[in-house]
């Protein structure tokens, strides 16, 4: 464990200088609350802005109620890791679910370190771990010590499942951090539900190596990680090359049902240094206005 963090700590002083260097002053303020959280309600007031009169309250025939909002200051993130079967694609080390690991746990001592709570939320198609947020040093540590000691009892994916998990167990706004290779479909209403009342960031892992580019090794045995399944394929025949053709358009697609579901999406490149796609996603925290959050339950 003490030459992990270590290795983990060096990860995380380079991300903070990187971010430094990019945004003077940012460093102080990534993981801080970048938006406002509800205050109470009070009676109505000449020049109040009609979109946050509270009509269940004003309904009771007391009067005219709005909400009133406070800044938020202590940020709170959950990070929700898939950790099906096909995570397990990629060379020894340096699997997609190895970066998912090495990922989280950079951001869970950048978290700490601001005082941020952070929480764990690991899916398949069933819940296999759920680390209520909590701050400091210590709660960082036992989220890296249960992601390396953590054995999924199921292979398979299931996102439309993993998002409502999530979305069942917050109470308050946060952001959410998507860990995953997005190999699954029918998931874009659960997606916008929880981009909805949260701040959600996906982070799509792609191994473009395996998956977009393989070299004509004729018919060969694909397995796959998740049902254990083997089918012979011909890798040098018309239909393979047309289903790689196929998957280059992912990306596109992927941005496409982020941008309707109001979540942010950023690529990283299995194989390669996770922490320019890392300073992307700090960096352009906090980018815009305050506004109050969605019905977020409190």
């Amino acid at each position: 464990m003490g030459a992990l963090v270590a290795r983990l700590r060096k990860y995380e002083l380079r991300l903070r200088q990187a971010v430094q260097t990019q945004a003077p002053g940012a460093r102080l303020s990534v993981f801080r609350g970048t938006g406002l959280e509800f205050a109470d309600v009070r009676p109505y007031q000449y020049g109040d802005d009609v979109r946050l009169i509270d009509w269940n309250v004003s309904a009771k025939g007391h009067g005219t109620f709005t909400r009133t909002y406070r800044e938020e200051r202590e940020q709170q993130v959950v990070l929700l890791l898939d950790v099906s079967a096909s995570q397990l694609l990629g060379a020894p080390g340096r699997r997609k679910l190895d970066v998912a690991r090495e990922i989280s746990g950079v951001l869970a001592l950048v978290a700490a370190r601001q005082q941020a709570r952070l929480g764990l939320v690991a899916t398949s198609d069933r819940l296999e771990v759920w680390l209520p947020p909590d701050k400091g040093l210590p709660a960082a540590y036992r989220l890296i010590r249960t992601l390396y000691a953590l054995r999924p009892l199921s292979t398979r994916t299931h996102l439309a499942t993993a998002l409502r998990r999530t979305l069942g167990v917050l109470r308050r706004r946060s952001l959410v951090v998507l860990l995953s290779d997005l190999i699954d479909t029918d998931f874009e209403r659960e997606l916008r539900m929880l981009a909805r009342t949260h701040e959600l960031v996906v982070l799509h892992l792609l191994d473009e190596a395996r998956e977009r580019r393989l070299p004509n090794l004729g018919i060969v045995p694909v397995r796959d990680p998740e049902t254990g399944r083997v089918t012979w394929r011909n890798t040098s025949g018309p239909t393979f090359h047309s289903q790689l053709a196929a998957s280059h358009t992912q990306q596109q697609h992927l941005a496409q049902l982020c941008r309707r579901a109001g979540a942010r999406l950023l690529t990283v490149p299995v194989g390669t240094d996770f922490l320019p796609v890392l300073v992307e996603l700090l960096v352009g925290r906090g980018v815009g206005s305050a506004r109050p959050p969605g019905p977020a339950r409190s």
